[in-house]
């Protein structure tokens, strides 16, 4: 883990059209709509961040911060979007630290709880989300699940 960078994108916002294509290339959501929502986190227009874990300069894992992530409870917010590791960097714990990092760093400016939408079951678990509820995201025809870290 020594090899790894956690960082924010305020903390280099020169990542910020290489961090919004990688994102766009793993969930095909337009770069553009990653390029507004991490404008709006430099400019401190909002407080709901990017998170990237480097290594040798490389992204290897990633996760943002959103109003919502496309469900119709707008009611919880802030959601965490976008989780992804790279296949050959999962299993160690990576994507972990990275949401650590995301809800502590929301805590210290008095942002808590905090949601996120995923099918996953008993990954969320392991760093202390709950399970909340079923919600209907836009478009789906199944429900997915909502976690919360209190």
């Amino acid at each position: 883990m020594k090899d790894y960078r956690y960082i924010t994108l305020r903390d280099y916002p020169e990542l910020k059209e290489t961090a919004a294509e990688w994102f766009h290339e793993k969930w095909g959501v337009p770069k553009e709509a990653y390029l507004e929502c991490m404008d709006a986190y430099l400019n401190h227009e909002t407080e709901y961040g990017w998170y990237l874990c480097l290594k040798d300069d490389h992204i290897v894992s990633g996760l943002g911060v959103i109003e919502n992530d496309f469900h119709d409870r707008k009611d919880l917010s802030p959601n965490i979007c976008a989780v992804y590791t790279e296949e050959d960097y999962r299993g160690k714990g990576i994507a972990g630290k990275l949401l650590d990092m995301a809800v502590e760093d929301l805590r210290t400016k008095g942002i808590s709880p905090v949601y996120l939408v995923s099918d996953h079951v008993g990954f969320y678990e392991r760093y202390g989300w709950e399970f909340l509820c079923l919600v209907q995201g836009d478009g789906e025809p199944d429900m997915t699940r909502m976690y919360i870290h209190r």
